[in-house]
């Protein structure tokens, strides 16, 4: 896989990818969340955080991802990357089947592509400034692009610490969890998505769209 930093571009070797869920910062706010879906019939989680184990051919840089039925839903995260003993910063969505959600949430995360921005930060770079780095998504939805997700990486645990429950190691990487949904969880047929720097004004961008194949029996 081809990422860049500061537009110069390199490989990259995934052999692990983790998903991380139930990462929110405000505990109440997690546990309210948890609680709402058991309602739904989601198992709740043996842990907080917890690192669910995906295949890594799932992460993708292609524009247009394959999903079977109209029940998926994408939502913009920060991804980590460990190559070489150095960690980089980038973007991803953690499509994921909403109705499969509801047997198993582990399932539900190996059920879908995983989208990624090619574009990647030096973590060490901003270590001072994470929290403030801000995450957007929008939607397409009845011809219009509408807001769906936007907040800042304060609102998730801090990444460090998420990189060590996971025990991540070289030639991983993993999706560090996200922001509510403006409007509930939803499908859409496209989605694009950035991380901001307000202190430097960088952006890393990542837009795909949505193919639905029919459920046949």
């Amino acid at each position: 896989m081809r990422i860049s930093q500061a537009d110069q571009p390199f490989d990259i070797t995934i052999d692990h990818l983790f998903v991380a869920g139930w990462t929110g910062r405000d505990g109440a706010a997690v546990r309210h969340h948890i609680d709402e879906l058991a309602d739904l019939g989601v198992a709740p989680p043996s842990q907080v955080p917890l690192y669910y184990r995906v295949s890594h051919a799932l992460l993708t840089q292609a524009p247009v991802i394959e999903v079977l039925g109209e029940s998926s839903s994408g939502e913009v995260e920060p991804l980590l990357i460990r190559q070489g003993g150095k960690t980089w910063l980038g973007l991803a969505s953690d499509h994921t089947d909403r109705d499969l959600e509801a047997h198993s949430v582990a399932a539900s995360k190996q059920a879908c592509a995983k989208p990624m921005a090619s574009g990647v930060w030096d973590v060490d770079e901003l270590r001072d400034r994470l929290d403030s780095l801000v995450l957007r998504c929008e939607i397409r939805e009845n011809g219009d692009w509408v807001t769906y997700q936007d907040g800042t990486l304060a609102s998730i645990r801090p990444l460090q610490d998420l990189m060590t429950g996971a025990g991540l190691g070289d030639n991983a990487a993993m999706l560090c969890g996200t922001l509510g949904a403006i409007g509930g969880v939803r499908p859409a047929s496209e989605y694009r998505m950035r991380m901001e720097d307000p202190a430097t004004g960088r952006q890393i961008a990542l837009e795909y769209a949505v193919r639905t194949l029919p459920i046949v029996a």
